[in-house]
C-alpha cells in the first residue's frame, strides 16, 4: 500500500516515534511506501512532501519535535482548501493517510473522510484533552518538564520568602497544571475548569504563610480564566481554529498577588519549553504502541478511526468518540488531593 503520514497541531514529544514506528512496521512487515506531508495540513493543500522510509526513520525514537514539520493549518479556512487538499492525495495515488494530531487536526481528517479518503487517526494532544483516549504521548513528559521546573522552583522561592506564580500548558482542559502541581507540592492549582478567584487564592497564601511557610508555588494553566468581575485579563487573537492565542496569565496574577499580600512575587512561564527535547519512557512506549496500531488499522481498512488507551490495551475507536467532548480534569482529583495536601 501507499500510505501517508503527517503531523498536524503543536509539536510534542513522541511524535517521531509515532513515524518510526508507521514506517518500520509498514515497510518490514508490510511492504509498504510511505511519503510524509510537511508542516501538516499546510502540505497535503501545498502539496509538499518527503519520502519516508527505514533508513530515513533511524534515531528517530528519542528524538523531539517532528521532523515532518507541523503547523495549525485548517484545510478549510483557505481558500478552495478541501478540493486543493483532496487532489493532492488522490495525484500520490495513496491508499491511506495516517494523521497525528488533536482535536483540531483530526476534526479536519473526519471532515475530509466524508470526501472519500482513507483515514487513521493517531491522538496527540501534551494537553490530554482528547476524549476516547485515556492518556496521549507527550503529556508524561511535559508534566516531568513541569514537575522538575516546580522542584526548582521551591528552592529559590524559599531563599527569598517569595511567591512564585508557574504558567503551564492547558488550554482548555488542566491537566498538566493538576499533575505537576501535586507533584511538585504547589500551593495552589489553577485550572481552565473551574474560574478562580484572585482574592480567595490570595486569602489561602496569607493563611499559610501565617503558619510560619514564607514561599508558595502557584501553577496555572495558560487557559485558566478568573471568576467574572474579579480581575482583568487583556484578549488575545484567535488561530484558523479560532481558538485564542494564550500565554500571559501569571504576568496577571502576580502583581495582584503582591499588592493584595504584600508577599514578593515572581513569574516563571515555562512555555514551548515543555513541547521540547527527548521524550521520556513511557511516552517513547504509548507513541511507538500508537504507530503499530496505526498501521495495523490501515492493513484492516479500519478507516475513520483512531487508536487509543484503554484499561492498557490499545483499541480502535470512531475519530468521531474522539472529537465528542473536550476530556476536562475531574474535580474530585483536584480536590480530593487538594483538600488533604495544599495547606
Amino acid at each position: 500500500m501507499r500510505v501517508g503520514v503527517l503531523t498536524g497541531g503543536g509539536d510534542c514529544p513522541g511524535l517521531n516515534a509515532v513515524i518510526r514506528a508507521v514506517v518500520r512496521k509498514g515497510e518490514v512487515h508490510f511492504g509498504d511506501e510511505f511519503i510524509g506531508f510537511l508542516d501538516g495540513w499546510r502540505g497535503v493543500v501545498e502539496d509538499r512532501t518527503t519520502v519516508l522510509d527505514v533508513e530515513r526513520c533511524r534515531g528517530l525514537l528519542p528524538r523531539g519535535g517532528t521532523v515532518l514539520g507541523t503547523s495549525r493549518t485548517n484545510p478549510y479556512k483557505l481558500e478552495r482548501g478541501e478540493e486543493r487538499a483532496i487532489t493532492t492525495l488522490a495525484t500520490h495515488e495513496l491508499d491511506a493517510l495516517v494523521v497525528i494530531g488533536g482535536e483540531d487536526t483530526l476534526g479536519v481528517a473526519h471532515r475530509l473522510v466524508g470526501s472519500g479518503v482513507g483515514i487513521v487517526g493517531v491522538p496527540k494532544t501534551i494537553d490530554n484533552d482528547l476524549s476516547a483516549t485515556e492518556v496521549t504521548f507527550g503529556f508524561h513528559t511535559a508534566v516531568q518538564i513541569a514537575t522538575d521546573a516546580i522542584d526548582r522552583l521551591h528552592t529559590t522561592a524559599e531563599s527569598h520568602d517569595r511567591v512564585i506564580v508557574c504558567e503551564v500548558m492547558g488550554r482548555h482542559a488542566g491537566w498538566i497544571a493538576t499533575y505537576a502541581g501535586i507533584a511538585g507540592g504547589a500551593a495552589e492549582i489553577l485550572v481552565p475548569e473551574e474560574p478562580f478567584d484572585i482574592d480567595e487564592i490570595c486569602r489561602s497564601l496569607v493563611a499559610r504563610h501565617a503558619k510560619g511557610r514564607f514561599a508558595s508555588i502557584v501553577v496555572v494553566s495558560e487557559g485558566a480564566i478568573p471568576k467574572e468581575g474579579t480581575l482583568q485579563v487583556a484578549a488575545a487573537g484567535v488561530d484558523q481554529f479560532g481558538h485564542p492565542r494564550l500565554g500571559g496569565i501569571a504576568t496577571s496574577i502576580a502583581p495582584e498577588i503582591e499588592a493584595r499580600t504584600g508577599f514578593e512575587t515572581r513569574v516563571t512561564i515555562l512555555g514551548h519549553i515543555q513541547r521540547g527535547g527527548t521524550p521520556t519512557a513511557f511516552d517513547r512506549v504509548l507513541a511507538t504502541r500508537f504507530g503499530i496500531a496505526a498501521i495495523d488499522t490501515v492493513h484492516h481498512g479500519g478507516f475513520d478511526q483512531m487508536v487509543a488507551l484503554r484499561a492498557g490495551e490499545i483499541v480502535r475507536v470512531p475519530l468521531a468518540d474522539a472529537l465528542a467532548r473536550l476530556k476536562t480534569v475531574d474535580p474530585l482529583l483536584l480536590h480530593g488531593v487538594g483538600a488533604a495536601f495544599f495547606a
